[in-house]
C-alpha cells in the first residue's frame, strides 16, 4: 500500500517544490522552470494538480515583482494554448476554473501595477520591472478572452479598456532605448494592447463599440509619428492590422468615409510600410528564404509591408473606388521615378508592384487564391 502512494506524494511534493524553487531563482532559470510548470501542467492541471492557480494568486500578495513576475510568466505558458485549442465541453471547464480563480486577482494586480508606475515614474529600474508585469498580465488578457468574452472582463470593461487606452497614449521618455533593431519595453506592451484591441473589435465588436473610436484614434496617432526602425516593426505592423480587422466591418464604416481619412491613411500608414527599406534589404541578403516566408500569407509573425497590404484589402471592401483613385497616383509616380534610373531606384517598383497587387486580390482563399479582382490591377 505504502509503495503505491510514494510516487504520487513525491510528485505531488516535486510539484510543490517547482513552484518554489521557480519563484526564488534568478530570472533566466526562472523561465526556463516556467516553462517545465508548464509542460507539466498540460497533462495535470486542473485535475491532478488542483491546488496550482491558488498557490498562484496567493503569491500576488506577496509585493515581490520578482516572484509576481515568475507567476505571471508560469501562467502565461500555462493559458497560452488557449488561443489555438479547439472548443470542447473540457476546455470550457478550465477556462470557466481559471477565470473563477485567477481573473479577479490579475484584474486587482493590474490596477496596481499602473498606480505604482505612475508612484515611482522617475525611477526606471522599478519602471522596467513594472512594464514587463504590464506586458505578461496584458499577453494574458488575449489568452483569456480568446475562446469567448468571460462575463468577468465583459462587466470590468470598463476597467481594462480605459487602462490599456492610457498605456497606449504614454510616453516615457525613461523607457525609450537607443538600439534601433530590439523592442524595448514600452514598443512590447502597447504591441500588446493593439493585439488586445484586435481581437475585440474583430470577436466581441457589440460590446467594444462605446471604447472603439477612442483606441483608433489612439493607434493612428501612434501609427503617424513611430518612426521606420526595425524596433517598431511589431508594434506597427499589430496596430496596422487593428486598423484593417476595423475597416471592413459595416458598422465601423463610417469612420472611415471621409475622404481626407482614407487619404491621410494611405499617404502616412501605407504608402510608407510598403517601402523596401535598407533593413529589409539587409534581411533579405541575411536569409532570404526566412524573409520570403514572413513576407507571405501564412507565416505567425506579420511584417510591415503584409500588414499594410491586408490594411489596403480592407479599405477595398467598402471604399474600392476612392482608394484605387489616391493609389494610382503613386503607383504612376513610383513607375516614374523607376524609369528615371532603373539601377539606382529598383525599390520605387518594388513598392508600386506591392500596391498593384494589394489592390488586384480584393478577395482570396487558401484554397482558391485570388477570387475576385481590382480594376486596377487588371487594368496594370
Amino acid at each position: 500500500m505504502n509503495q503505491t502512494k510514494c510516487p504520487i506524494q513525491t510528485e505531488q511534493r516535486s510539484k510543490a517544490n517547482i513552484v518554489n524553487l521557480m519563484l526564488s531563482s534568478p530570472e533566466q532559470i526562472q523561465k526556463q522552470l516556467s516553462d517545465a510548470i508548464s509542460i507539466i501542467g498540460r497533462e495535470d492541471f486542473p485535475q491532478k494538480w488542483p491546488d496550482l492557480l491558488t498557490e498562484m494568486v496567493t503569491r500576488f500578495r506577496s509585493g515581490d515583482f520578482h516572484i509576481i513576475n515568475g507567476v505571471l510568466r508560469t501562467a502565461h505558458s500555462l493559458f497560452k494554448r488557449y488561443r489555438h485549442e479547439f472548443k470542447s465541453n473540457e476546455l470550457w471547464s478550465e477556462i470557466k476554473l481559471v477565470l473563477d480563480t485567477f481573473a479577479l486577482p490579475l484584474t486587482e494586480l493590474f490596477k496596481a501595477t499602473i498606480e505604482l508606475c505612475q508612484t515611482h515614474a522617475t525611477d526606471v529600474n522599478a519602471l522596467k520591472v513594472l512594464f514587463s508585469s504590464l506586458t505578461l498580465i496584458s499577453k494574458l488578457f488575449y489568452s483569456l478572452n480568446f475562446q469567448d468574452l468571460p462575463e468577468f472582463f465583459e462587466d470590468n470593461m470598463e476597467t481594462w479598456m480605459t487602462n490599456f487606452h492610457g498605456l497606449l497614449t504614454l510616453d516615457n521618455k525613461l523607457l525609450q532605448t537607443d538600439d534601433e533593431e530590439e523592442a524595448g519595453l514600452v514598443e512590447l506592451l502597447k504591441s500588446q494592447i493593439c493585439d488586445n484591441a484586435a481581437l475585440y473589435a474583430q470577436k466581441y465588436d457589440e460590446e467594444f463599440q462605446p471604447y472603439l473610436p477612442r483606441f483608433v484614434t489612439a493607434i493612428w496617432n501612434l501609427l503617424v509619428s513611430t518612426g521606420q526602425e526595425v524596433k517598431y516593426d511589431l508594434l506597427v505592423s499589430n496596430a496596422i492590422q487593428f486598423l484593417a480587422s476595423v475597416c471592413e466591418r459595416p458598422h465601423y464604416k463610417h469612420l472611415f468615409e471621409d475622404q481626407n481619412t482614407l487619404t491621410s491613411i494611405c499617404e502616412k500608414v501605407i504608402v510608407p510600410n510598403m517601402e523596401f527599406r535598407s533593413a529589409d534589404e539587409e534581411a533579405f541578403e541575411d536569409n532570404s528564404e526566412e524573409y520570403i516566408r514572413r513576407d507571405l500569407e501564412g507565416s505567425d509573425i506579420d511584417t510591415r509591408r503584409r500588414a499594410a497590404c491586408d490594411l489596403v484589402r480592407g479599405l477595398c471592401k467598402f471604399f474600392e473606388a476612392p482608394v484605387t483613385a489616391i493609389f494610382s497616383g503613386y503607383v504612376n509616380s513610383m513607375l516614374s521615378e523607376y524609369a528615371k534610373n532603373p539601377g539606382g531606384n529598383w525599390k520605387h517598383k518594388d513598392a508600386a508592384i506591392y500596391l498593384v497587387t494589394s489592390l488586384a486580390s480584393k478577395a482570396q482563399t487558401q484554397k482558391h487564391g485570388i477570387t475576385q479582382a481590382n480594376e486596377l490591377g487588371e487594368s496594370e
